[in-house]
């Protein structure tokens, strides 16, 4: 299995040791997770969370030869403090989160993440999720549509991107999709495929990505331990914008002059910046993995 994203960096990030509990939020097909437990032998503990079924049977697998010291869930990173209270843990040493698809999702032409594979327009992570993104790209109107491009994929295009689609609807695979967007907004030369903000946008809206992560912030950040760390990967801007200003936020000081704090009261810092900016895969690591290139590591440690 090949490393995932920003390995050695996680587990240097964490320094997991014996004895301590940490949670992989976003399990994948265990990678992090294999890692950290090998770093907290022998009697370190991980919960590891995933939405995938697909991912969580992997990580299984993956994860065999430490059955004792894992606990699995089908769940969410937004339920983070009830999967703790159901198993009694009050506080924990580390958390990781690897946000966004997977390569596994990516490699499946079935789940419909990828633009390179032909398959059906789905992008859910989890059953649970609320619609696919075929039902968005056949039923939303032209203007929703362009907000969702515009928004959740940056892309300058949207609108008429947006129209293309409402023309030639129903749309129901990745290729015909991709190629739509090909045709009516050609590369201009860059090496970024015209179809990749547009998917980008997409699985954000099908899985309501940046929701997510809001919610899953505060949550991490109470769970740890006066020197826990917290560690989260973000693949595109939006994503990251929400992890900075958030760890940024948790870091100062909120100190009023007296004339305000009818309105607000004080609050110490209840975490330090690990690193003020943000950690990125190394040029090594970009040319073994490609889709690295965008990865922004951000780390915290509980006071």
């Amino acid at each position: 299995m090949h490393k995932p994203v920003l390995y050695k960096e996680i587990i240097h990030a964490l320094q997991p040791r014996s004895g301590g509990r940490y949670v992989d939020g976003t399990l994948g097909a265990g990678g992090h997770a294999r890692g950290i437990l090998e770093a907290c032998a022998p009697d370190g503990q991980l919960l590891g969370l995933d939405v995938d079924p697909q991912a969580l049977a992997l990580a299984r697998e993956t994860l065999a030869p430490y059955e004792g010291r894992i606990h699995l869930a089908q769940a969410s990173h937004t339920t983070l403090g009830e999967q703790l209270a159901s198993l009694g843990w009050d506080a924990v040493d580390g958390i990781v989160l690897d946000l966004g698809a997977s390569s596994m999702q990516f490699d499946s032409p079935e789940r419909g993440f990828s633009f390179l594979q032909e398959g059906p327009l789905d992008m859910r992570f989890g059953i649970n999720a609320a619609m696919t993104a075929e039902e968005i790209v056949n039923t939303f109107d032209e203007k929703e549509l362009a907000d969702i491009i515009f928004r959740y994929g940056e892309d300058r295009d949207a609108r008429k991107i947006a129209r293309a689609i409402v023309m030639s609807r129903p749309l129901r695979t990745t290729g015909q999709l991709a190629a739509l967007i090909e045709k009516i907004s050609p590369r201009r030369g860059d090496r970024v495929h015209p179809a990749t903000r547009t998917f980008q946008a997409l699985r954000i809206a099908v899985n309501d990505e940046l929701a997510a992560v809001e919610k899953t912030l505060p949550q991490a950040v109470t769970a740890l331990k006066s020197g826990g760390r917290c560690a989260v990967i973000s693949f595109h801007s939006l994503e990251d914008r929400i992890v900075k200003d958030f760890f940024r936020e948790q870091s100062r000081d909120l100190i009023n002059p007296p004339y305000e704090k009818i309105y607000e009261s004080e609050r110490k810092a209840v975490v330090k910046l690990v690193n003020k900016k943000p950690i990125l895969p190394s040029e090594e690591e970009i040319r073994g993995n490609p889709r690295a290139r965008s990865a922004k590591l951000r780390v915290i440690e509980k006071l």
